[in-house]
């Protein structure tokens, strides 16, 4: 196993960078939260970008070069060997390929089931494309509720009209990684009340030694829905556009449905680099989910030390880490406390951190019904920057009594922001 690829990049060398991630927010702010990781490209990935630049070819892609990498990557790692290239598609990313499946298969009005607190983009992707959000919470230990979903879909289908459910699996932000037993049981109600299932599967490749990754698309009964697969998470290629929409056996027909200009959106650079991702960096990616699978449990010991009034499920997936502040007592009832104001997408303890600790992360409330007074923390970052965040984050929770007074004798009781 090859170095630790979350421990080569200093501070100074990421603050180098343009990306969102480290552009955002002023250089005094340690930025853990959009999904992008402190890496350096896998080898096998930069290799074939060079060797592509070198030669010149930057062309439009050609052939399903990203559909057969996945369907070997997903033999070898998931046994799944029934995923067929001939019914996949390119898609310039998941959730542009999200829009494009829910219009194969719904039509504008109709209902989208999701599982709140989730992945905040499905809520504007779906109704932007005309769409409505019905949500079906959650359990209290982050997994899915049947009873719930199955009252949803219930719901859905009685006002008329086609009903699809667009699940995460693994799930944004709580990183719940999805058993068989609960995608059968999906599958089964999703049948039986006709819902057709979308499943972002983008952080599949992320999973840690304490569960298995299940494709939707290899339980019994879900031959009639759709998966989106990327290598965008796992090694690091949001900048690099492509993924591949998967169509289940009795869903082919549907999946040729979707207008060729789509496939015009993913860079023929893209197509290569994740297909390079999945076929030949599969030794970097098992050193990554060593170091992500430390740094997980190195949270859990630094927010029990330094934060121990948060909750905190460690994730059976993803590198993002999902926690309650509300027991913190700066945050109570989804409101900001004091003159907490909300400003953009952020309020309550992701305001607060980054107002006094200088640490940014993403704000709870924007996951949907349930997350008001969470925030989400991105651990693909070095041990050291992770380790300075959290004691950061608890130095400004010691210094709570002093800010809480000072904007209380504030002139007029306003907030700065």
């Amino acid at each position: 196993m090859s170095m630790n690829p979350l421990e080569q990049l200093s501070l100074e060398q990421l603050r180098q960078r343009t990306s969102m991630k480290w552009r955002i927010y002023p250089e005094d702010v340690l930025p853990l939260w959009v999904a992008e990781m402190d890496v350096l490209q896998a080898p096998a990935v930069r290799d074939v970008l060079i060797s592509a630049i070198e030669r010149g070819d930057t062309g439009y892609p050609a052939g399903n070069p990203l559909g057969e990498a996945v369907s070997g990557f997903a033999a070898d790692r998931w046994g799944w060997t029934t995923l067929d290239p001939e019914r996949t598609a390119i898609v310039p990313d998941v959730m542009m390929g999200v829009v494009e499946v829910l219009r194969l298969i719904t039509d504008p009005g109709d209902v989208v089931v999701v599982n709140n607190p989730v992945y905040a983009p499905f809520y504007a992707f779906i109704t932007n494309s005309g769409r409505r959000v019905v949500e079906a919470p959650l359990g209290a230990d982050y997994r899915i509720d049947h009873d719930a979903l199955e009252a949803t879909f219930r719901s859905a289908r009685a006002t008329g009209g086609r009903a699809a459910y667009l699940m995460s699996n693994p799930h944004n932000p709580t990183g719940t990684v999805h058993t068989r037993d609960e995608l059968e049981r999906v599958a089964t109600l999703a049948r039986t009340h006709g819902v057709r299932v979308v499943s972002d599967e983008i952080h599949a490749p992320l999973v840690y030694s304490d569960a298995q990754f299940v494709p939707y698309l290899s339980v019994a009964g879900a031959e009639d829905g759709f998966a989106l697969v990327s290598a965008s998470k796992a090694w690091n290629l949001a900048g690099l556009k492509a993924a591949i929409a998967i169509a289940g056996p009795e869903a082919a027909d549907d999946l040729r449905g979707m207008p060729e200009e789509v496939s015009h959106g993913p860079s023929h650079l893209g197509i290569l680099a994740h297909a390079a991702a999945f076929t030949h960096a599969r030794d970097w990616l098992d050193s990554l989910l060593a170091g992500l699978e430390h740094n997980r449990d190195l949270l859990a010991s630094l927010l029990a030390e330094h934060l121990p009034g948060t909750r905190y499920r460690a994730p059976q997936g993803t590198y993002l880490a999902w926690f309650d502040c509300r027991p913190l007592g700066f945050f109570d009832g989804g409101k900001p406390a004091g003159d907490l104001a909300v400003v953009s997408d952020l309020e309550g303890p992701a305001r607060f951190f980054l107002d006094h600790a200088r640490v940014a992360l993403s704000s709870g409330h924007v996951f949907g019904a349930g997350g008001a007074g969470f925030v989400r923390l991105n651990f693909a970052t070095s041990t050291e920057i992770m380790t300075e965040a959290v004691q950061r984050m608890a130095a400004s929770i010691r210094r709570l009594p002093e800010i809480t007074q000072g904007q209380a004798s504030a002139p007029g009781h306003e907030s700065n922001h």
